[in-house]
């Protein structure tokens, strides 16, 4: 989490459900009653997410152990707390048929680019948004990855370069396809740039608007949505794609530790924990191969 990050929990969240209480006087029961309450739906409002509350946990823990450690405090009272269990979601991906007929529908659009890099580079929307040319060698086919755009926090609408989510950069070599897709976007940038003259603002995006400016994340994702629906895969999620290139390269035979870092995953059994179920299914499909082979061999 950013500074910024941690000063939104404190103000949204920490301060105005703790702030009234003694240090002296704070529980673990009341932590544990705070930490369940952030879970739970006010109204119209939805509870906070199970990664969001141990999110909040994590500031507040921290503040309550720097408490421990220049002796304002014997012991640290959210260490006895039980957090949400944070349940992954079933991911999504495209299967080739509905690649396919999403291929086909974003063809002319104005983000079919970005679309598309997206699929075949598993890059998330934050950094496709962010993505810069200097980060970009299309001669030897390299991207790299070193930052992304972020919302700021309490500030609809305003935006800021931040790094990635792991806060570790990477390189991904793409497919000649990616290569080619982004010569042409790059050449059309170009006309656009002349187009819009003393209007273009230089920010050196790859993916921009018709005067230079990053893309909004949230107009992407609108208009994913709309694509998807039009090709009756209503429920379908922008980071959807992401997986379906991460499926695509477990399948075409990639080894895991190659998915995990063009992903930019920390750790490779992550990627696995996410997409174990893939190589089981290649598992399962390779041994009813070899039964066949088996069979007819042997005659049995």
């Amino acid at each position: 989490m950013t500074v910024l990050n941690y000063s939104q929990h404190i103000k949204n969240h920490i301060k105005p459900a703790m702030g009234a209480i003694k240090l002296e006087a704070l529980t673990a029961h009341a932590i544990q009653g705070f930490y369940n309450g952030l879970g739970k739906s006010d109204g119209d409002k939805p509870g906070l997410s199970a990664k969001t509350v141990k999110n909040v946990h994590g500031v507040l823990h921290k503040a309550l152990q720097q408490a421990v450690k220049i002796g304002y405090l014997r012991f640290n009272p959210a260490d006895a707390c039980e957090l949400p269990r944070i349940e992954r979601k079933e991911i999504k991906p495209l299967d080739s048929e509905a690649m396919a007929a999403f291929i086909k529908a974003v063809q002319g659009h104005q983000f079919e680019a970005i679309y598309l890099t997206m699929l075949f580079t598993g890059l998330r929307r934050g950094e496709a948004c962010g993505l810069t040319w200097d980060c970009v060698n299309l001669e030897k086919g390299t991207i790299l990855v070193n930052k992304q755009l972020q919302n700021i926090p309490g500030q609809p609408g305003a935006f800021r370069l931040v790094s990635t989510k792991s806060s570790r950069s990477r390189t991904i070599a793409v497919a000649a396809t990616v290569v080619t897709l982004l010569k042409k976007h790059k050449a059309q940038q170009s006309m656009d740039r002349l187009k819009a003259g003393s209007l273009w603002q230089d920010g050196n995006y790859v993916f921009c608007n018709g005067v230079g400016e990053h893309l909004s994340p949230h107009t992407l994702y609108h208009n994913y949505k709309r694509i998807v629906a039009a090709i009756g895969l209503p429920d379908a999620r922008l980071h959807d794609l992401r997986h379906s290139f991460a499926v695509a390269s477990i399948q075409a035979g990639d080894d895991l530790k190659t998915v995990q870092s063009n992903l930019g995953h920390a750790t490779a059994t992550f990627t696995l924990d996410v997409y174990g179920h893939v190589t089981q299914e290649m598992k399962e499909a390779s041994a009813k191969r070899l039964e066949t082979f088996i069979k007819g061999v042997s005659g049995l």
